[in-house]
C-alpha cells in the first residue's frame, strides 16, 4: 500500500482513536435508543404534517405538492434542531473524558502524530452525529414522491446540518485539547451553543422587523442569517417570505453572506472547524493552551472582594453552616471559586441592567410598543431557558458526580439520613438558583410596575387601545400586565424545583453524569414542551379555562402576561370585562399549577427516600 494512502487512512477510517470510539460506543444500547428515537420523531412529525396539511376528500396534485413542501420544511427545521441538540451530547465526552490530564499523559506516549490524535477524537465522536443525519435520508427522499420538494433543497439542508455538526465537534475537540476545562465545562459548552442560536435568531427577527433585511419589504435575509443554521435553512425553504439579496446588488464578503446565506454558513462553519483543528494540532503535544499565571504573593483585590483568600491558601475563615449540612454544602460549594461567583452575579447584574435599560429606552421613545414587548419576551424566555438548563445540569450531576469520585461513600458513613441528604440537595440547589430566578421575575416585574404607574405620567406608553370584534366597544390593555412579576415568581420557583427534583431522580439512578444529564434534559423538556404547547393552544381557543391553563408552563404564562390580547384571544374578546376575567383566571391557574409542581416534587422526593438504600447498593462500585 502506498505510504501516502496509508497516512490518509490513519487520519480517518483506520485511526486507532476513531476505531476505538466507534467500536466501544456502538455496543451501548443508549446509542441505539437515541438513533431509534431520532428517526421515530422525524417519522411521526412527517406523518402528522402530511395528514394535517392535506385536505380531506379528493386531493389534487397541486395540493399534494403543497403538503409535501410544507411537511419537508417542518422536518428540515426539526432535523437541524435535533442535530444542534444532540451534537453537544455526543461530543461532550471529548471534553469530559479527554480533558483529564492523566488521559492525555497516556495518549501522548503513543507513536500517533498530532494530527492523528486530534482527527481521531473528532471523527470518532462525529461519526455518530453524521450517522444520525444521513440515517434520515430515505425519509427525506420520500417527500419527493408528493412533489414540491426539489432534490437540491434536500441536499442543501443536509449540508447546512452537517456544517453545524462539524463546527460543534471542532469546538468540543478544541476545548478538550486546551486542557483548561473539565467535566463541568460540558454544560457550559451546551448552554453556549443553545444561547448562541437563540440570540442570533432573536436579533435577526428584530433587524427584519426594523427594515434592515433584504427584499422588497426589507424583512428578509440579514447579515446574521449566514451565521445561524436555522436562518440558513429558512432562506432555502422560504425564499418568498424570507428573500435573499440580489447577487448583483452587493460584492465581496457582504454580497456572499446576503445573497447565498446557506452556502456562506456551510463555508464559514467548515473554515472555522478547520482553523480550530489546526490550532489544536499545533498545541496538542505542547501541553495545550496554558493559562497565564498571575502572581501568587498576596491576595488579589477581586478575591478579597468575594472573601476567597489567596489561591494556595491552606486555611479559610470559619463559616456558618445551616441546620442541614448537605443543603449548605450544595449552596456554598458552588460559590467556592472566583469564576463561579463572577459568572453567577454577572448573569444577575447584566440581566437586571438590561431590563432597566429596555424600560428606560421605551420611556424615552427609542423603542415602540411592539419592539418593547418582543424584547421583554425574548429576554425572559432566554433567561428561563438558561436557568432551567443550569438547574438540570447541577441536579443531574449532584449525586452521580459524588458516586464517581467516591464522596457518596463517605457521606453514607455519617449519621445523615436519606431524607436529609436528598432534601438537602433540593434545598441547596434551589437556594443557589434563587438569585438567577430573580432575573426574569425582575424583567417582567419592572415592565409591569412601569405600566402600573401609568408610564410615569405618559399613559399612552403604558396602555394601548384594543377594539373588540363584536362591536364598537374598546378596552384599554396594559403593555405588560402589572401582576406579571408576582405570577412569574409564584410559578418559576416550583417549576425550577421540579427540574431539580427530576435531575436528582436521574442522578441517583444513573451510573454516570453524562447519562444522567441526557435523561434529565429529555424528561424535563419533553414534559415542559408538551405542557407549553397545550397551554398555548388552550389559551387562545378556550374561554375562561384557557387563561388558567396557560400557567401549566412558564413559557406560555410569560407569553400571556406580555401579550394577553394575542394569547388569550377568546376570553379577552368576549366582552369589555374579558381581560379582567382572563387575569383572574391566570392568577387561579398559576396557584394551582404551582401546587401541582410542588406535589410532584414531594412525591418524587418521597419515592427516592423510600428506595434510596436499594438504589445506592445496586449501583455500588459501578
Amino acid at each position: 500500500m502506498p505510504i501516502f494512502l496509508r497516512w490518509l487512512l490513519r487520519l480517518g477510517p483506520m485511526n486507532p482513536i476513531a476505531v476505538r470510539l466507534v467500536q466501544n460506543a456502538s455496543r451501548r444500547n443508549k446509542h441505539l435508543y437515541v438513533r431509534s428515537a431520532y428517526l421515530a420523531v422525524l417519522i411521526l412529525v412527517l406523518l402528522w404534517a402530511m395528514l394535517g396539511n392535506t385536505p380531506g376528500g379528493n386531493v389534487s396534485y397541486r395540493e399534494l405538492a403543497s403538503a409535501g413542501a410544507t411537511s419537508f420544511a417542518w422536518i428540515a427545521y426539526l432535523q437541524v434542531g435535533l442535530i444542534c441538540i444532540l451534537s453537544p451530547v455526543f461530543m461532550a465526552g471529548a471534553i469530559a473524558q479527554e480533558a483529564n490530564p492523566k488521559t492525555w499523559d497516556i495518549l501522548l506516549t503513543t507513536p500517533m502524530s498530532k494530527l492523528e490524535i486530534v482527527l481521531g477524537n473528532l471523527l470518532g465522536r462525529l461519526f455518530f452525529v453524521l450517522a444520525l443525519l444521513f440515517a434520515s435520508l430515505p425519509l427525506f427522499a420520500l417527500t419527493q414522491f408528493f412533489g414540491g420538494v426539489p432534490g437540491k433543497s434536500i441536499i442543501a439542508s443536509y449540508i447546512v446540518s452537517a456544517g453545524a455538526a462539524i463546527l460543534v465537534g471542532a469546538i468540543a475537540i478544541s476545548l478538550s485539547v486546551s486542557r483548561l476545562v473539565g467535566q463541568r465545562a460540558v454544560f457550559t459548552f451546551y448552554v453556549s451553543v443553545v444561547t448562541y442560536i437563540a440570540t442570533t435568531i432573536a436579533i435577526d427577527a428584530w433587524l427584519s422587523s426594523r427594515g434592515f433585511g433584504m427584499g422588497i419589504n426589507n424583512s428578509g435575509v440579514t447579515w446574521l442569517t449566514s451565521l445561524n443554521p436555522f436562518l440558513a435553512i429558512r432562506s432555502l425553504l422560504s425564499p418568498t417570505a424570507y428573500p435573499s439579496a440580489d447577487p448583483a446588488a452587493y460584492s465581496g464578503l457582504k454580497g456572499f453572506m446576503l445573497a447565498s446565506p446557506a452556502v456562506a454558513w456551510s463555508s464559514f462553519s467548515i473554515a472555522l472547524s478547520a482553523l480550530l483543528v489546526g490550532a489544536s494540532t499545533l498545541t496538542v503535544r505542547t501541553g495545550g493552551i496554558k493559562q497565564v499565571a498571575n502572581g501568587t504573593s498576596g491576595i488579589p483585590w477581586y478575591r478579597r472582594l468575594f472573601k476567597l483568600g489567596a489561591v494556595n491558601i491552606e486555611h479559610r475563615p470559619p463559616r456558618h453552616v445551616w441546620s442541614n449540612p448537605i443543603a449548605w454544602r450544595e449552596a456554598a460549594s458552588r460559590n467556592a471559586t472566583f469564576t463561579r461567583i463572577l459568572m453567577r452575579w454577572s448573569f444577575v447584574g447584566l440581566g437586571a441592567l438590561t431590563a432597566l435599560l429596555v424600560v428606560v429606552f421605551y420611556h424615552m421613545g427609542k423603542i415602540n410598543t411592539a419592539d418593547f414587548q418582543f424584547i421583554i419576551k425574548s429576554l425572559t424566555f432566554t433567561e428561563v431557558f438558561l436557568i432551567a438548563l443550569v438547574a438540570v445540569n447541577m441536579a443531574a450531576t449532584a449525586v452521580a458526580g459524588e458516586r464517581e469520585d467516591g464522596t457518596l461513600d463517605l457521606i453514607l458513613t455519617t449519621p445523615i439520613t436519606p431524607k436529609m441528604y436528598l432534601a438537602g440537595k433540593l434545598r441547596g440547589l434551589v437556594s443557589y438558583l434563587l438569585p438567577l430566578i430573580a432575573v426574569p421575575v425582575f424583567t417582567v416585574g419592572i415592565a409591569g410596575v412601569y405600566c402600573l404607574s401609568g408610564g410615569l405620567g405618559n399613559k399612552s406608553l403604558a396602555y394601548y387601545t384594543h377594539r373588540l370584534p363584536s362591536g364598537a366597544a374598546s378596552i384599554e390593555v396594559p403593555v405588560v400586565l402589572p401582576e406579571a412579576g408576582l405570577l412569574a415568581a409564584i410559578l418559576l420557583i416550583p417549576f425550577i424545583a421540579f427540574c431539580v427534583m427530576i435531575g436528582l431522580h436521574w442522578s441517583l439512578k444513573s451510573k454516570g453524569t453524562l447519562s444522567s444529564v441526557v435523561g434529565t434534559v429529555a424528561v424535563v423538556f419533553i414534559v415542559s414542551g408538551i405542557l407549553g404547547l397545550c397551554g398555548w393552544a388552550a389559551g387562545s381557543d378556550m374561554p375562561v379555562i384557557g387563561p388558567a391553563l396557560v400557567s401549566l408552563s412558564p413559557a406560555s404564562l410569560l407569553d400571556a402576561l406580555i401579550s394577553p390580547v394575542t394569547r388569550l384571544e377568546d376570553t379577552v374578546n368576549d366582552s369589555t370585562t374579558g381581560l379582567t376575567t382572563a387575569r383572574y383566571a391566570m392568577i387561579v391557574g398559576t396557584l394551582i399549577s404551582a401546587g401541582i409542581y410542588i406535589a410532584i416534587v414531594y412525591a418524587v422526593l418521597t419515592a427516592l427516600v423510600r428506595n434510596f438504600d436499594f438504589t445506592v447498593r445496586k449501583l455500588a462500585g459501578s
